[in-house]
Order: C-alpha cells, then structure tokens, then sequence
C-alpha cells in the first residue's frame, strides 16, 4: 500500500479504483452539461446533432489531455497529489482561461487571414466534412498544449508549497478529499469552462433570411411582426368597406348601361 502523508491521499491514489469511479462520474457530469447547454439554445439557433458532437469531441479531447497531464504531474513529487492536482486545476480554470481565449483568437485570426476555411472553429462544409473536424482538433490540441506548458512553468516558480500545505490540509480523510478534488470543485468549475469555451469555438446557426421584391432582408420575425400588424390594423374594416362600396357603384352603372333603352314616337 503507498504510504499517505500525514493530511492529504497517498501517491497513487488519483489513479486508483476509487479515483478512476470519481474521474468516470466527472466525465458523466461534464457531458450532461454540454447536452444542457444545446437544449438551452434559442431553437433557431440550436445545432444539429452532428455539427454538435464536432463541437463537443474538440472540449473532450482537450479536456482528456489537460486531466491525465494534471494527474501525471501530481504524482511526479512526494507531495500530497490531490493538493497539487487541486492547484494545477485551480491554474488551469483561471490563467488557462484566459490562455485559451487567447490561443483561439489568435490561432482563429491566422486561418482567416490565410483563408484556411475548414480550419475555422465551426465551420465543417456542407455537407459537414470530418476531414475538417480532424484539422479543428488538432489546432485546438495544439492551444491546450501551450496552455498546459505555461501553467507548468508557473508552477515552478517557489512558493506553492505552503499554499498546498494550507489548500487541503484540514480534511483528514483521504476519501473525502478525492471527492473534493476529483468531483465536486472541477464538476463545478468544469461546468463553467465547457459552457464559455463551447459558446467562443461554436458557429452561430440562424434560420435563413427572406430577400423580398425591393430587395431588403426580411427575417421571419419580421415578417410575422408585419403581418400581425396589418392583421390588426383599425383600418382595415374602413378600406375594405370602401372597397366594396366602390365595386357596388360600378356593378350598378354596369347594369344602367345594360338595360335597353326605348324611345316613344309620337
């Protein structure tokens, strides 16, 4: 059995049956969050299910390389592993945030600029190609790449030791402390990184505008919207009426011109 240090789990324990249970409870947890995040979307905007699922596997994939990295960086010291997981993780949601918006800008401002059109995040052709999909991941592997390199050499520089000691150093069950660092903190934060990082790699998808005769843009709102308001207009009834009085008058004088006229000789 690893020996376990006064607080905190033991070497090895993130990697053992009760870690990997909690880590599979994590990844059950992060993906009904992002099949909330699409039923929450306005239906003219919603995506369909494949262009969804290209979305998603990009967050997946990135998320499977960031977690195994933080696990295999923890267990690299004799320190508690769950305290330095927590901070690797804590560095990752706050300055791995910021990395990664950066990295998507940036890397999004290079194939526009190239015009490398498969490679813009959401965008996959139509019909949507998985040669496309594949390009994406790989620029989006290569983003978290960078992000997990800057955050580990944050991490070397002094310091952190004393803040891990203080992080989790008042749990004195280890199992406790698993759940904490292993489902509840990062189903949490994870929940808010899927949802903005979803929302900044996603394609907005409208229902198609109407070009109408003078050629202006009519969306379907507007149009609903025009329609309700003629329906309701308050003059329509007097138009109407004028209209019938005006095709009574000439129905009657078509009628006068019809009759056959008689002249009296006397």
């Amino acid at each position: 059995m690893a020996p376990r240090p006064a607080h905190g789990c033991g070497s090895g324990a993130l990697l053992g049956r009760f870690g990997v249970l909690l880590q599979a409870l994590l990844a059950l947890c992060a993906f009904s969050t992002l099949m909330l995040k699409r039923f929450k979307e306005p239906k003219a905007e919603r995506r369909p299910w494949r262009i969804w699922f290209y979305d998603t596997s990009k967050q997946a994939i990135g998320s499977l390389f960031i977690h195994f990295a933080n696990v295999f960086l923890s267990d690299l010291t004799e320190e508690d592993p769950c305290s330095l997981y927590l901070i690797n993780f804590i560095l990752d949601a706050t300055l791995g945030m910021l990395l990664i918006w950066f990295g998507v800008k940036v890397v999004s401002w290079i194939v526009q600029h190239k015009k490398y059109t498969s490679l813009v995040f959401g965008e996959y052709g139509d019909p949507p190609q998985a040669a496309a999909w594949i390009g994406q991941c790989v620029l989006y592997l290569l983003i978290m790449v960078f992000e997990k390199t800057v955050i580990s050499l944050v991490l070397l520089i002094p310091g952190w030791t004393k803040l891990q000691q203080i992080l989790l150093g008042y749990i004195p069950n280890p199992h406790l402390e698993l759940i904490l660092v292993m489902l509840v903190v990062p189903f949490i934060v994870n929940a808010i990184m899927f949802w903005v990082v979803d929302s900044l790699i996603m394609k907005k998808y409208k229902q198609k505008d109407t070009v109408d005769i003078n050629g202006s843009i009519e969306t379907p709102h507007a149009r609903r919207t025009e329609e309700s308001r003629v329906l309701l207009s308050p003059d329509m009834d007097f138009d109407q009426s004028e209209s019938d009085q005006d095709v009574s008058v000439l129905q009657g004088t078509n009628q006068k011109m019809k009759q056959p006229s008689y002249q009296v000789v006397i």
